[in-house]
């Protein structure tokens, strides 16, 4: 009697796990047909933010992305204490279990049936990779059912390792921060293969709940609470010696500020909206490039350092805004750029300063780009070499002899034009040399005449040139086709519509154009093209844009090196600026020219050697005049951006 009944026990023991099985079965076959393949894991594309960097690659200066900020990391550069903190808090059996918890699950359900609402999952890691990649939040049968199908599933076909991988660049972490590695980057400003044992705890410590738990809200607290919690873990799990943990717990975790950073804010923000057109937005959102540009980052702190040294200074003269371009000639490569005078870390800055009422007469806008943005600027004098080029291209040069004296140069506008020099005196006969070392007015609109005339003249002492428009428009037109060829784009109108006036900066140009075209100069007469960007490169490391030097010759080598040397002529220049100007360097050959325009609204000084060209605006956004010269605002800070970068 007892045999038949342990004979029935075991009969029906195994018909029920027969039962159970088939079941199981049946159940695998019914949520199984719908469900995506496991091996989709290695098929699929993750989304990845785009990374716009300065030259070396050491300096991120902005992180493009949509919903999702991630970048991806293979284990091997995560440290192992990170990994351990994460399996400590969210699966201590990760590497012994086949996918799901058994004593997890069951808990889980028993919970649940008590409580009578599925709140409780008892997830593994792999369910959790599972569902946040297939599958919603939604807490309901189904849905569970198919995560423990699927997790069963990927176990089997893929190692821990690679489960692992994928989780770790995969799961949340807030502040849209998908991943590891952008949770390091976005919290401790550090990749994450650099970060602490505390840093890791934390980054454990947010997975169970990255909004709650941010260190940015009211619950920094209990956030610190559960790294100490998630260290305790990792010593009851032999992951860590208990002295190790108490130490951790003891040191300061330094949270970054919680703002959007950007490096070089006004270039940067430049370059990502010529790639937005170029590629499109949602392109670099999610598709990982990695993005060099030209920019010097060192360089570039040295520059809105040196515009921050002289902002006050400069607002004694009424002027609250500068602007510094650097690029190197040999290449057209843009090495640094500051739009407006705000740094790196005070970015954004305010919207209305108190330089700015609601946006209306603005003396200084932080976020305006005046290096690169339309309406341009007058450059005054700092035009004239693109006239004298022209001329030395006809066959003239330094040494041609032309008169400064009043001189009417006939009808302009319906007026008679006769213009004077800055300081208001003529100076008789002087050499072309003499005339731009100077930046005399009258002998360089004289000079216009040389370009246009068709005769070739030994010397120019006309001091009357009615009825001689048209030479002049012939050489209005020659000179404004030359500086087009020599990268200034702005200057679009007809030439008449400019007059002689031209010739003291009466178009309006970009800060960048100028240094550009000055570029031509420091380089023997061969014009390239600005460039931002050296490479980029694809989420795979494969080169998809790489940058080229194609040089054009547009002036002649004999006529670019006479601009160079008469521009770096300190004795041609010192009856004007003086023998120990901002433009003057003690044992280093520097080519420099300023310009005012007539009304004082802009300042200019631009300057170059054979390494590097410079040139810096100073100003005020809405226009208003300034009280000095382009000589005593701009000048300085061109004269110790110039110096450092040699010093260093």
């Amino acid at each position: 009697m007892k045999k038949n009944k342990i004979l029935t026990f075991f009969k029906f023991f195994f018909l029920s796990l027969f039962f159970l099985a088939l079941v199981i079965f049946f159940l695998f076959l019914y949520y199984g047909r719908e469900l995506p393949r496991p091996e989709k894991f290695s098929e699929r594309k993750l989304v990845q933010s785009s990374k716009i960097y300065d030259r070396t690659g050491k300096f991120l200066l902005f992180e493009i992305y949509g919903e999702e900020k991630r970048t991806w990391v293979p284990l091997d550069k995560i440290p192992d204490y990170l990994k351990k903190a994460v399996i400590s808090v969210e699966d201590k059996d990760f590497y012994s279990h086949f996918g799901i918890d058994l004593k997890s699950l069951a808990r889980s359900i028993l919970i649940n049936l008590k409580i009578k609402k599925a709140l409780y999952g008892g997830s593994t890691i792999t369910q959790q990779l599972v569902r946040s990649t297939f599958l919603s939040n939604q807490k309901t049968v189904d849905r569970k059912i198919k995560e423990i199908i699927l997790s069963i599933e990927l176990d089997r076909r893929y190692s821990k390792d690679q489960i692992l991988e994928w989780y770790l660049n995969q799961i949340p972490f807030g502040q849209n921060c998908y991943g590891v590695e952008a949770a390091s980057q976005t919290y401790f400003g550090k990749s994450v293969s650099e970060i602490s044992l505390e840093e890791a705890a934390v980054l454990a410590a947010l997975i169970k709940a990255p909004s709650l738990l941010s260190p940015y809200g009211q619950n920094k607290k209990q956030l610190l609470e559960r790294k100490d919690y998630v260290l305790d873990r990792m010593v009851s799990l032999g992951y860590l010696k208990k002295e190790e943990a108490e130490e951790a717990k003891r040191r300061e975790i330094k949270f970054l500020e919680n703002k959007v950073k950007i490096l070089a804010p006004h270039f940067t923000l430049w370059v990502k909206q010529k790639l937005e057109k170029e590629y499109g937005r949602e392109f670099l959102e999610e598709e990982g490039l990695k993005i060099y540009t030209t920019l010097d980052w060192n360089l570039q702190k040295l520059a809105e350092e040196t515009i921050a040294k002289y902002k006050e200074k400069n607002k004694t003269f009424n002027a609250f805004n500068s602007s510094l371009v650097a690029i190197d000639p040999k290449t057209g490569e843009i090495l640094a750029m500051v739009g407006s005078a705000i740094k790196s870390e005070d970015w954004p800055g305010e919207k209305y300063p108190k330089d700015c009422q609601e946006g209306k007469n603005c003396l200084f806008e932080p976020e305006f780009n005046v290096a690169v943005s339309l309406p341009g600027r007058q450059p005054g004098s700092a035009f004239k070499p693109f006239i004298y080029a022209a001329a030395f291209e006809k066959g003239y040069d330094d040494k041609f002899l032309v008169s400064d004296n009043f001189t009417n140069f006939g009808l302009w506008g319906g007026k008679e034009y006769y213009p004077e020099n800055y300081d208001g005196k003529f100076r008789g006969n002087v050499s072309l040399r003499e005339a731009l070392a100077q930046s005399l007015n009258v002998p360089s609109i004289k000079v216009l005449y040389l370009v246009g005339s068709d005769e070739k003249l030994e010397n120019l002492f006309i001091n009357d040139f009615r009825g001689k428009e048209e030479v002049f428009l012939e050489g209005l037109k020659k000179s404004i086709s030359l500086a087009r060829e020599m990268g200034i784009s702005t200057l679009e109108k007809p030439a008449s519509a400019y007059g002689p006036s031209i010739v003291l900066g009466g178009g309006e140009v970009k800060l960048l154009e100028m240094v550009e075209a000055y570029g031509v100069f420091a380089n023997e007469g061969l014009f390239l093209p600005y460039k931002t960007i050296l490479k980029i490169e694809d989420s795979k490391g494969n080169i998809i844009y790489k940058s080229e030097n194609n040089p054009k010759r547009v002036i002649s080598s004999k006529s670019a090196k006479l601009i160079t040397d008469i521009l770096s002529d300190n004795e041609a220049r010192a009856p004007i600026f003086g023998l120990r100007s901002p433009l003057y360097f003690e044992n280093l050959k520097v080519a420099a020219k300023t310009g005012t325009t007539q009304n004082f609204k802009d300042a200019w000084t631009i300057g170059y050697t054979d390494r590097i060209v410079v040139g810096v605006w100073v100003g005020n956004n809405d226009g208003t005049p300034i009280k000095k010269a382009g000589v005593m605002v701009a000048a300085p800070i061109f004269h110790e951006f110039l110096e450092s970068f040699y010093r260093h």
